[in-house]
């Protein structure tokens, strides 16, 4: 399988997605948060750091529900308009 690099926008949108998270989870520890959404703790330490710029949707809607997260509010948060497109 060939994977393409991503792009300036879909980089922003993963690190918007992490600092969502990250803000979202607050005090709470990582490996209870990672474990409660049923993936592993360096799978939501890589979200959060945005170094996976693209996680699955069961990924980020199991971690959703675990933080109190409406979907909504995820999509609208990562799909604001990117540094990129307020300069064209």
């Amino acid at each position: 399988m060939v994977r393409f690099p991503l792009t300036p926008t879909e980089v922003e949108r993963g690190q918007r997605l992490g600092a969502l998270l990250r803000r979202a989870r607050g005090e709470r520890s990582m490996l209870h948060t990672a474990l409660a959404a049923g993936v592993s703790p360096e799978t939501l330490r890589k979200i959060e750091s945005g170094r996976v710029a693209t996680p699955a949707f069961p990924t980020i809607a199991a971690i959703a529900d675990v933080l109190g997260l409406s979907l909504d509010v995820v999509w609208a948060e990562i799909n604001q308009p990117t540094t990129e497109q307020l300069a064209s």
